[in-house]
């Protein structure tokens, strides 16, 4: 091992372990620092959590890392959404084509893997219970406060990756630089964890295991992703303030159990610890984080949360900071490790999908919480079904594009635009709903978009 194959990496997360892996097997002596306890001691504290959808990008990493085996074995596969009406119909709306299926996988499951695979190197070290308190960007110097002693430390090394999360102290420290665009914005949507136990003798208690449950409510849902030993992770996704239906508005049991049997009756006989969860769990926080650079001198550089934060309505935030891996990994056997060439090059190119995943993000939001139950989307998504069956080379769902592709964000974005100027054509055509799929309307107009808009 050479004096200059050393790295520090800032987070031992989902991205921060996973990274570590690349880099030990790179031969690199790592340096990771992670802020919490290590879970494999202390266990993993849920409560906040929103299960991990794992697609096509999340597998790619896991599968380089050599643990796609052990997490497919705990891994849940989701063929599609199931829509639950105020009124307890359930409606099935698949993600894609058959068989096709991204993973309900527990976060804390996740992370404790990767964290093990990583400590089997030699070559990598953690420090756990220390929180970075910035870098020294000149000189590539990182600083860590053991948390339960305050003594501080000084690391350093060639390489610094911030992997710290959205609210990054590797990041902070790039702030002070001159033209570090940044921005942060914050839903007036929080969040709570719930469950959903299984039944006594091991069961799920849902209708469905392979499925993500959602009971959209038009300006607020709630969904319910399943795991490996029956039980589901329900997540609560609700205004901060405004109205009844409003987590400022549930302070008491009635109050609680009252806004639960007027929005999701048939939720409350599967949630036996609903009022225990809803008060223990804390409300938090869903931000958006976009900035540029990512890097510092080819020597400093952000990824996952740390460089692109998003919200959680695609799925795609920890699929997303595994890709950045990925990506970084294939860019250092091209360039021969060439990390001055690799990091600003990563930096420049990666930005545009990173921005593009956000706004999908958030786009998803108000079709998961109202646009599932519209009839207008679910002819839609009947068309698009037939139009990918019919023109499979031509016309890919953006869907698809996001979860079952490694398509650039930026791309599956733009076409996604693309095609909804052909939706919004051919739902103009008169009684569509009940003609489209033997009316020569709508193969004219998609071989007229597909001109206007071509691959």
């Amino acid at each position: 091992m050479t004096a200059n194959k050393k790295a520090i990496v800032a987070g031992g997360g989902l991205v921060g372990a996973l990274w570590a892996i690349f880099m030990a097997k790179r031969g690199y002596d790592v340096e990771v620092f992670e802020q919490r306890s290590d879970m494999r001691i202390a266990g993993y504290s849920g409560g906040r959590s929103i299960n991990l959808a794992m697609s096509e990008r999340g597998w790619k990493a896991v599968r380089k890392a050599g643990i796609e085996d052990k997490i497919r074995k705990v891994a849940i596969p989701m063929y599609g959404r199931m829509i639950h009406s105020l009124s307890g119909e359930l409606t099935f709306q698949p993600y894609g084509e058959t068989g096709q299926a991204i993973y309900s996988v527990s976060r804390g499951g996740l992370n404790l893997e990767l964290l093990r695979i990583a400590d089997r190197f030699e070559n990598v070290k953690f420090h756990f219970d220390h929180k970075c308190r910035g870098v020294d960007l000149d000189n590539n110097i990182a600083a860590f406060e053991h948390i339960p002693t305050g003594d501080r430390i000084q690391m350093q090394a060639p390489l610094i990756f911030g992997t710290d999360g959205a609210f990054s102290a590797v990041r902070n420290s790039m702030l002070k630089r001159p033209r570090f665009n940044y921005s942060q914005s914050f839903l007036d949507y929080g969040y709570k964890e719930l469950t959903i136990p299984a039944t006594d003798d091991g069961r799920h208690a849902m209708p469905n295991l392979n499925a993500l449950h959602i009971w959209p409510r038009h300006n607020f849902m709630l969904i319910a992703l399943p795991n490996a030993d029956g039980s589901f992770t329900c997540t609560l996704f609700l205004p901060f303030e405004g109205g009844e239906d409003a987590f400022d508005h549930l302070n008491t049991d009635d109050e609680v159990m009252r806004f639960f049997e007027r929005n999701f009756p048939d939720a409350i006989p599967l949630m036996p610890t609903l009022l225990e969860d809803f008060h223990h769990n804390p409300t938090s926080a869903l931000v958006t984080v976009r900035c540029t650079p990512w890097e510092v001198a080819g020597r400093t550089l952000l990824l996952g949360d740390a460089a692109h934060a998003i919200v959680p309505f695609f799925g795609q935030g920890m699929n997303a900071g595994f890709e950045d891996c990925t990506i970084l990994d294939e860019m250092a056997d091209h360039y021969g490790e060439d990390w001055g060439r690799i990091l600003p090059e990563f930096s420049s190119s990666r930005a545009a999908d990173a921005n593009a995943i956000a706004d999908l993000a958030l786009n998803n939001f108000v079709e998961m919480r109202d646009l599932v139950a519209d009839p207008d989307f679910l002819l839609r998504k009947q068309i698009t079904a037939h139009l990918h069956e019919k023109y499979p080379d031509q016309f890919i769902p953006m869907y698809t594009m996001v979860s079952f592709s490694h398509v650039p964000y930026s791309r599956a974005l733009a076409e996604g635009k693309a095609q909804d100027v052909l939706f919004d054509r051919i739902l103009a055509i008169d009684d569509i709903a009940d003609s489209w799929e033997d009316n020569p309307s709508v193969d004219a107009i998609f071989h007229a978009w597909r001109k206007e808009f071509p691959n």
